[in-house]
């Protein structure tokens, strides 16, 4: 979904970013010293907003244990529901939306009050590919036998390309509906919200129940 957005964001904002925003903060110093200040302007708004985003989920969810990933996930819904009603009448106000949204989801997998897993950059999973791969391939020439570690690069894999597909998903959306692809991620995060808020009340129903990372969480990558 954080790809889906940033590949209709890309398109129709002309080459700026929605959840990506080391990519907007080099295109605010490019425009700054262009003379672009209306460029400017856009790209520090969005990071401003990704960011606000993220204080706010971050308010929401401070006193949340079990139900922080689905109420992070909701509200991250909510801006997106906003963003799409918004569309083509105040595009301004949807591209904030939009960042505030992405900014907010990364709220979902916290560990000891700090983001476990980024959601919306993969900057720091490739790092951690290209980390894992090393390894593996140490293993390898060496012999040594670390069982599933191996294959810990393909975690970080699959990260990489869930974002790569959703922005292909998203582009090829926005061809044929515009800003009304918006309602389809929208709808989305809702669903993923749900079954979020479905898996934390069986797992609070269980017997092993308690307030640190499950099994299947994806917190357990780190």
């Amino acid at each position: 979904m954080a790809g889906f957005v940033d590949g209709v964001g890309f398109v129709h904002f002309g080459g700026y970013f929605l959840s990506f925003m080391s990519g907007n903060s080099t295109r605010s110093s490019a425009a700054l010293m262009t003379g672009d200040f209306a460029g400017w302007a856009l790209a520090m708004s969005l990071v401003g907003c990704f960011v606000g985003g993220v204080i706010l989920a971050t308010l929401l969810t401070l006193r949340l244990e079990k139900l922080r990933r689905p109420v992070a996930m909701y509200f991250s819904a909510v801006l997106l529901l906003a963003a799409a009603i918004s569309g083509q009448a105040l595009p301004q106000l949807t591209a904030l939306l939009l960042a505030a949204a992405m900014g907010a989801v990364n709220v979902s997998y916290t560990r000891s009050g700090e983001v476990a897993l980024g959601l919306t950059y993969m900057t720091g999973t490739l790092v951690k590919l290209g980390q894992a791969l090393g390894g593996a391939i140490i293993g390898l020439a060496t012999g040594s036998d670390r069982g599933g570690y191996r294959m810990l690069w393909a975690r970080y894999a699959l990260l990489w390309l869930m974002i790569t597909i959703g922005s292909l998903g998203g582009v090829l959306a926005y061809l044929r509906l515009g800003l009304g692809s918006l309602w389809i991620v929208a709808a989305g995060m809702l669903a993923w919200a749900s079954l979020a808020l479905i898996q934390e009340q069986r797992a609070s129903r269980g017997p092993d129940a308690s307030p640190g990372p499950r099994n299947g969480s994806l917190t357990e990558i780190e």
